[in-house]
């Protein structure tokens, strides 16, 4: 049977640089109660993965990686009623292990895929999506004429947030870290795009808002931006720190949001936003409708090998992707 086939998972055992991750063979078995065992065609890799691997954001070690993944069922457990061997699947949430040739997985966490959708783009849009979905329909409304300052508007999460926010009738100020990404940001959806200064951008953000300054930040970078995304902020406006980048943000004082006009301050995650099946599904379908209408496409940037994992996760962190990356097992 395929499930007994001995199979490849990318495990860490401590946090550091790229090579820390190792290929090592894992024994496999069949599915338990509730769960699938799933023939991986496509990983995706986020930025959230670079922070575990790095131990910015922590898990308990030894631990596998990856929490984005899309494939073919080849067996379901006892009690699945909601997937069928040989359906086409992806998945955006944890349990972590998504790099790996094979695994097993919750079936109540798999999203059915439409034919017209690809194991590679859906590896590369649907925690992208999902996060994007929260981040500008709950997280923060935003609707027409509502002014986002956006960091990584290039990147693969960025070019989905600046598209999904400009549908949604937002004035979109993208932040990039290069000169060479601003016309990428501008062709996602941008309005205006700057290359990140923390010196100089909130007096751009400004001027951009014709001196009102952004309803919300979206900040995934951290440490070296908190500044710079508090100051760009109009009065009871929302920062919305959801990465770390740089590394974590420091604390924030709360004298310091009064002084700088009432200010909201949030740190959201995906987990809490898909908490249970039912929100994860409906966001998730949310995320395919807008695949549907166009509103979203997928960029897949580079396919990497499974072996390959710690240059794909180089390129991501040190800047050189420019969109998704997905590892092929």
């Amino acid at each position: 049977m395929a499930q007994q086939q001995q199979q490849q998972v990318v495990v860490l055992h401590a946090t550091g640089a790229p090579e820390v991750m190792h290929l090592e063979p894992m024994s496999t078995g069949a599915p338990g109660p509730g769960e699938v065992w799933l023939a991986q065609a496509a990983i995706g890799v986020n930025p959230l993965d670079v922070s575990q691997r790095k131990g910015a954001v922590r898990i308990a070690l030894p631990s596998g990686l990856g929490l984005e993944g899309a494939g073919t069922v080849a067996a379901i457990g006892a009690g699945v009623t909601n997937v069928a061997v040989g359906d086409r699947v992806a998945y955006a949430t944890g349990p972590l292990g998504a790099y790996a040739s094979a695994r097993r997985f919750p079936a109540d966490r798999l999203v059915k895929l439409p034919q017209a959708l690809s194991f590679d783009d859906a590896a590369a849009v649907l925690f992208k999506g999902i996060t994007a979905q929260y981040l500008l329909k709950t997280t923060c409304a935003v609707g027409p004429g509502t002014r986002i300052v956006l960091y990584g508007a290039a990147g693969g999460l960025g070019q989905i947030m600046a598209a999904w926010a400009r549908h949604l009738g937002a004035f979109v100020i993208g932040v990039v870290s290069k000169a060479e990404s601003v016309e990428r940001a501008r062709a996602a959806g941008c309005h205006e795009v700057f290359v990140f200064d923390p010196a100089t951008l909130a007096a751009q953000v400004k001027q951009a808002t014709e001196g009102q300054g952004a309803d919300v930040v979206y900040d995934p970078i951290g440490r070296v931006s908190l500044e710079a995304s508090l100051d760009s902020l109009r009065p009871r406006g929302l920062f919305v720190s959801f990465g770390a980048l740089s590394g974590a943000p420091a604390p924030i004082d709360m004298g310091t949001l009064n002084a700088k006009g009432s200010l909201f301050a949030t740190r959201p995650s995906l987990a809490a936003h898909t908490a249970t099946a039912a929100e994860y599904q409906e966001r998730a379908r949310d995320v395919l409708d807008a695949i549907a209408a166009g509103i979203v496409r997928p960029q897949v940037w580079r396919r990497y090998p499974l072996a390959e994992v710690a240059q794909a996760h180089s390129d991501l962190e040190q800047g050189r992707s420019q969109g998704a990356i997905v590892l092929v097992p």
